[in-house]
Order: structure tokens, then C-alpha cells, then sequence
């Protein structure tokens, strides 16, 4: 009968818990740098956050429009609201008038 004396190694005990961590390492890495990770979701928030803020200033534009606009209906005309609307856009003025030119983007109440 052969028998075959082989010498212990620990290397053969450590691929199990080799592999084992490098397994729970990718997950990990992905259960938080992932498409659905826990910092995705921060940056979903954030982003959240973002764009609420946002929403609330086109509301607050829109309904500041909306009341300019009732201002010019039949039954409430205002004449002050119809003649700066008119002047605005035919870009004109009566001679003894001063004109302030503001920035387009922001509006000055």
C-alpha cells in the first residue's frame, strides 16, 4: 500500500475565509456606492431638498403673474397696470418721463 505524507499548510485554511471576505466586500462597497446605495440616497435627498426650493419660487412667480394678470381683466382694469404693460411692450415713453432700466431676471416690488 502507497500512502503519501503531505506537509500542513495554513493556506488551505484560509481561501474560505479569504473568499468569504472579498464576497462581503463587494457587496458592502456596492450597498453604498451602488445605483441604489445608502449615499445614493443621500444625494436623493439632497437633490429633493434642491428642487422644492425651486418649486417654491416658480409657485411664488406664478401666482405673482396670476395677480398681474387679474389686475388687467375687464371687470378689475387697473389703468396704472394697463399703461405699464402697454409702454413695456412697445418699449416707449413720453418725453418728460424718467426711465429705470432694471435686470430682466429679477423683478423689485
Amino acid at each position: 500500500m502507497w500512502t503519501r505524507q503531505h506537509k500542513q499548510t495554513n493556506t488551505g485554511r484560509l481561501i474560505v475565509p479569504a473568499l468569504a471576505v472579498m464576497f462581503l466586500s463587494y457587496f458592502g462597497f456596492h450597498a453604498y456606492h451602488g445605483e441604489f446605495g445608502i449615499y445614493s440616497k443621500y444625494r436623493l435627498e439632497a437633490r429633493a431638498i434642491e428642487l422644492q426650493a425651486r418649486l417654491d419660487t416658480v409657485r411664488a412667480q406664478r401666482l405673482d403673474v396670476e395677480r398681474r394678470v387679474h389686475m388687467l381683466h375687464d371687470g378689475s382694469l387697473e389703468k396704472d397696470m394697463l399703461d405699464e404693460q402697454a409702454r413695456n411692450a412697445l418699449n416707449m415713453s413720453h418725453a418728460d418721463e424718467l426711465t429705470i432700466m432694471r435686470p430682466s431676471g429679477r423683478r423689485i416690488n
